[in-house]
């Protein structure tokens, strides 16, 4: 009999070992599946945490809803009632000690309009001057493997950059804008270039793919862990082994040794690595493969959500959250507005905030070092400068990602490719799976694991 053995059971793993455990059932094979996770409750970067009134995402908060069309796990699952949508609503970024609505019609902060350049409050009159070069300057070195930074601030100039597309860029993909390439953000721009001779007018004529859906966000009625406790649910067939780290893995005759810190070893055909390439570096005894694995980049994040015994309508009208840039004022990076942007994460239509802090913020070596009531603190404080909001929390929770963010470097593509090659040569049945490598959204990590599963099943 054939053993498969997952690591990790974050929403990449679950995925492979479903996709797993679906084809035994359909071919009737005689398969063992193992699912081994270091800590006492699966999901990983999904963690789902109810209090008081409140649901309160500690990790991944929502998912991409037209990455989910075509997939029909959620039916499978039987959540396909449960889905609840984002409302929509107007975002800030917050300088020069106010908050400052990123305009409307633009995507990423980028100007999909000459009207949108025009009306924007967070640009100075030169600095719109400085962007019309997009208009009448034609690229003639750019690729989609250069630089986004370099690319956008060549075309639309450093101010509209600096102060409008870096804060809302620079937060949705983890990294500085000069060390992200186009290919892993928005590879499309570069075809509008391209195209119309101006990235603005590309955005412009394709406006309605980034402006004609409201629900573009989704989640469920009892929070994303949904997703997790269904999977569990599901795999009847599988070993689930919680509280288990993976302390190495060796080559044997057949396979592989996979060895268990209860002292259990796993003789196993086919291994799944869906844990972080930190974690994933230190199971092989191999110092070119660790190597390899230390040229992937990660950052870190503390999370921290703030519930009041307030009306949610003390919000400005229709905001959903801010963006910080360019101030010293806010230890904060971004603030979301829940239960503005979330109807079911307060029952009670009270008051619940998320304020991320992140690693690329200059105040973050001093906030790692404070316990979860000294980030509370500086949190009140971040809320009262930027809202004025006064009112004692009611729930709270901060969690700490400590060096668990992907960077997709301009490097990344080529580190893949490399580590890749190298599995297969030296370590054949070893899959490489997770958003350290292929993506950071959830829709990526559930096709990663089925992808995953389906290398397997395609040699099996």
């Amino acid at each position: 009999m054939k053993t498969v053995v997952v690591i990790g059971g974050g929403i990449t793993g679950l995925s492979a070992m479903y996709e797993l455990q679906k084809w035994k059932y359909s071919n009737g094979i005689d398969i063992r599946l193992v699912l081994a996770e270091a800590s006492n409750q699966l999901g990983g970067k999904i963690r789902t945490l109810a209090q008081d009134d409140f649901i309160m995402e500690a990790g991944a908060d929502s998912i991409v809803a037209r990455k989910m069309e075509e997939m029909t796990l959620f039916e499978e699952l039987g959540l396909g009632k449960e889905v609840v949508y984002n409302a929509t609503g107007r975002s800030f970024i917050y300088t020069d000690g106010e908050l400052k609505l990123i305009p409307e019609d633009s995507v990423f902060g980028i100007p999909a309009s000459i009207e949108s350049l025009a009306k924007s409050t967070l640009v100075s009159a030169e600095g719109k001057v400085a962007a019309l070069q997009d208009f009448y300057t034609q690229n003639e070195t750019f690729t989609k493997h250069d630089s986004i930074g370099s690319f956008l601030e060549y075309f639309l100039g450093t101010e509209l950059v600096e102060k409008q597309i870096a804060p809302v860029l620079s937060g949705v993909y983890s990294g500085k804008l000069s060390d992200l390439t186009l290919a892993s953000t928005l590879p499309y721009l570069i075809d509008y270039k391209e195209q119309y001779g101006s990235i603005i007018k590309g955005l412009e004529a394709n406006k309605q793919k980034f402006k004609g859906r409201d629900k573009k966000f989704l989640s469920f009625q009892n929070g994303l862990g949904s997703v997790i406790d269904a999977l569990e649910e599901k795999l009847d067939e599988t070993e689930i082994l919680k509280n288990t780290k993976v302390i190495k893995i060796e080559k044997n005759n057949s396979g592989y040794q996979v060895f268990l810190n209860n002292q259990e070893i796993i003789e196993a055909d086919f291994v799944v690595l869906s844990i972080p390439n930190t974690a994933a570096e230190n199971l092989i005894d191999d110092p070119d493969l660790k190597n390899e694995f230390s040229r992937f980049k990660n950052s870190s994040l503390i999370s921290v959500y703030v519930g009041f015994d307030v009306p949610d309508s003390i919000l400005p009208a229709d905001g959903t959250g801010f963006i910080t840039a360019g101030t010293d004022e806010l230890s904060c990076n971004a603030c979301t507005w829940t239960s503005r942007k979330w109807e079911h994460t307060s029952k009670s239509g009270n008051l619940l905030v998320r304020l991320f802090y992140k690693n690329s913020h200059p105040s973050y070596a001093l906030l790692e070092k404070m316990d979860k009531e000294e980030l509370l603190e500086i949190a009140l404080g971040d809320i009262y400068k930027s809202l004025g909001i006064s009112a004692t929390p009611v729930a709270s929770e901060v969690t700490k990602w400590a060096d668990q963010m992907p960077n997709y470097l301009i490097s990344h593509p080529k580190s893949v490719e490399t580590l890749e090659s190298k599995m297969e040569a030296d370590y054949p049945g070893i899959i490489l799976a997770g958003c350290s490598y292929y993506g950071v959204g959830i829709p990526d990590c559930i096709q990663n694991g089925i992808d995953s599963a389906r290398k397997i099943t395609q040699t099996l």
